[in-house]
């Protein structure tokens, strides 16, 4: 009997199959306008791009960012609970053993199958129990094919945050530099005004102006004001979203570099399309489409019969001091086998909801793709035109700051009105903070390339949490212990 158990045993095994679609990578077309070699642009996506703005200051935020920033922790902890999900269902594969023991003490009824023998008594007994689901239709390979997709589509979602949180870090400080120059440029422009208001006061109480001029120059003068109180609330907010991806409360943020000084990374015009594998949201997006496949074939696996083999092997005794005597001995062997008959719609029910949920999960993958295509043509449209239209402004500063000096000397050689020299110290001040705005643009967009093309350097920035990490708590466990 039992060699036909077990050949039993041997013959499901072999007849057993997976049920359900394997995974087929989709085909994406792909721009074909994209013609730099892969070489250089990975090898340009491939490094601590931050780094190259030359300001330690950033370096620093952005190794703090990574230690302490709360939204990288959370995520860690997302891919530790898809990680214990996964070891309980890799579980499946073995086996599972317990051990039950039980002691009571009992008095049957008087009035039982045997009138007059109900003394009271005891019972003891203790067994090892097993039960092993046999995997015929492939539902725990399905299953754990979907856990383990699940777990890599939360390590995507973690560097997805990482990739985020470093972009985020270094385009909030260029911006933070950028509102600092304006606030440099409204102030110098502030004191300009001034000083003309001051002079002009004079002239007019000697009567060589009139009130009409002075009260031009003290317009211009609080136009220059009123931007200096928005430039430092705009500057406050900025370190306070700092603050927040630095992980800490509000807070002063420390400065390095002006934004004129900052060194400029050179990006290729074009970048080839195989770069944005690397991206993790796309990375994320596949791994998700993967499990839905295969809870396809889990939803399918229930119109089939799951067997399950048991088995137990223990000692029982009224006594307890016969508990481990050899008549105690007690065992059992069997199976069990379930079968769906008529479940009215129930796996059809569940078939058909896997089947949309994989048909959504490949729309989301397709669309992440396109939408990485708009992200980094975004980025470098951006970039390409940015730089031209920083050139142009740069040169109408240059314009301006003549027009306005000719203007102040015609004005003072009595050849022209003071309306002119208001007009263009007025478009030099636009200009000027205009300029500077469109740098801060310029610098951002090419974060954005980076950030848009994902690759090696978030393997960089994960290796820097962990050493961020460990030093972290080094520092902590280093620190003598408070009552």
């Amino acid at each position: 009997m039992r060699n036909h158990m077990f050949s039993a045993i041997i013959l499901l095994f072999l007849c057993g199959c997976t049920i359900g679609p394997d995974y087929v990578k989709p085909t994406i077309e792909t721009p074909s306008t994209w013609t730099v070699s892969y070489e250089a642009a990975d090898n340009l996506v491939n490094t601590s791009w931050w780094q190259q703005f030359n300001d330690p200051v950033l370096d620093d935020l952005i190794t703090t960012a990574l230690a302490d920033n709360l939204d990288i922790k959370a995520a860690t902890a997302r891919v530790d609970q898809f990680l214990g999900q996964y070891r309980t269902t890799r579980s499946e594969y073995f086996p599972q053993i317990g051990a039950s023991a039980s002691a009571y003490r009992q008095k049957d009824t008087e009035t039982g199958l045997f009138p007059g023998d109900n003394d009271d008594y005891s019972s003891y007994q203790g067994a090892l129990n097993a039960s092993w689901e046999i995997d015929l239709w492939g539902r725990i390979r399905r299953s754990n094919e979907a856990a383990q997709a699940e777990v890599l589509a939360s390590e995507a979602g973690r560097r997805t945050v990482l990739l985020t949180l470093v972009s985020n870090v270094a385009n909030s400080y260029l911006t933070l530099r950028g509102l600092d120059r304006q606030l440099e440029i409204a102030r110098e422009t502030e004191r300009a005004y001034a000083e003309s208001l001051r002079i002009f006061n004079l002239r007019h109480d000697y009567g060589t102006v009139s009130q009409v001029e002075v009260s031009q120059v003290e317009s211009e003068y609080e136009d220059a004001r009123q931007a200096v109180p928005q430039l430092e609330s705009l500057i406050a907010q900025q370190e306070h979203l700092l603050s927040v991806l630095l992980g800490s409360n509000p807070k002063s943020i420390k400065r390095g570099k002006t934004i004129d000084a900052l060194t400029t990374p050179e990006i290729p015009a074009d970048l080839p399309s195989e770069l944005l594998e690397q991206r993790p949201d796309i990375i994320r997006a596949e791994q998700e489409l993967i499990a839905a496949n295969a809870r396809i074939g889990v939803a399918r696996s229930l119109y089939f019969p799951s067997v399950a083999l048991t088995g137990s092997y223990g000692t029982a005794s009224i006594n307890s001091d016969d508990l481990f005597e050899g008549a105690s001995a007690i065992w059992d062997i069997g199976g069990n086998v379930l079968a769906p008959i008529f479940t009215f719609g129930a796996i059809e029910g569940q078939v058909m909801a896997s089947e949309a949920a994989q048909r959504e999960a490949l729309y989301r993958y397709q669309q992440s793709i396109i939408a990485g295509f708009r992200d980094v043509e975004d980025a470098l449209v951006a970039t390409t035109k940015g730089r031209e239209a920083l050139a142009a402004k740069g040169r109408r500063v240059n314009a301006l700051q003549t027009y306005a000096k000719l203007a102040s000397a015609q004005y003072e050689a009595g050849t022209t009105g003071y309306l002119q020299v208001l007009d263009a110290n007025r478009s030099l001040f636009s200009g000027q903070l205009d300029y500077v705005q469109t740098q801060t643009a310029v610098l951002t967009s090419l974060v954005d390339i980076y950030r848009s093309m994902g690759g090696g350097w978030i393997d960089m920035a994960d290796n820097g949490t962990r050493t961020a990490v460990e030093a972290s708590e080094q520092e902590v466990a280093a620190q003598p212990a408070t009552k």
